[in-house]
């Protein structure tokens, strides 16, 4: 069963949203059961909730993030996963330095839903950035496929 790792920074808003948002995919493409998906921070604590916007704005959006709790990235997860995919050039910067073993796994879900590298900007640092969690439910929805064959090649 393949494993997929989204990660932002805190785990409280983008990447909750991008595990809920690929979970309701692997739901209409009846795949459920033959993914695990979770989401981890790189500099977060373990335990905390989703920030109460982003609860809102998954909601709106048909997922719901209510239950999820924050949790680091480490390397055991990024060695179970099969694809790991950060919203930031940062993110994925730091995390081939902290664990080059698996920096080939490590790509930025623009990169793998699209082609096109660009950073998803964090809404809490940057609050007039637009709908992040729109965009990160587009890239999903809409590259679903992508996303899955990076997995399968």
């Amino acid at each position: 069963m393949p494993t997929i790792v989204f990660v932002c920074t805190a785990n409280q808003y983008r990447s909750p949203i991008a595990e809920a948002c690929f979970k309701k995919e692997t739901l209409k493409h009846k795949q459920e059961d033959e993914w695990t998906v979770l989401s981890a921070g790189t500099w977060t604590t373990d335990g905390l909730p989703g920030i109460p916007e982003a609860i809102d704005r998954a909601r709106q959006l048909g997922v719901d993030i209510q239950a999820h709790r924050s949790q680091v990235i480490t390397a055991d997860m990024l060695q179970r996963a099969d694809l790991v995919l950060v919203m930031e050039q940062g993110q994925k910067e730091a995390l081939h330095i902290e664990f080059p073993d698996y920096k080939e796994k490590i790509l930025m879900l623009s990169e793998a839903a699209k082609g096109i590298p660009y950073d998803i900007p964090d809404p809490v640092k940057a609050p007039n950035v637009g709908d992040v969690a729109v965009e990160i439910r587009d890239l999903i929805r809409n590259h679903y496929k992508n996303i899955v064959r990076m997995v399968e090649r």
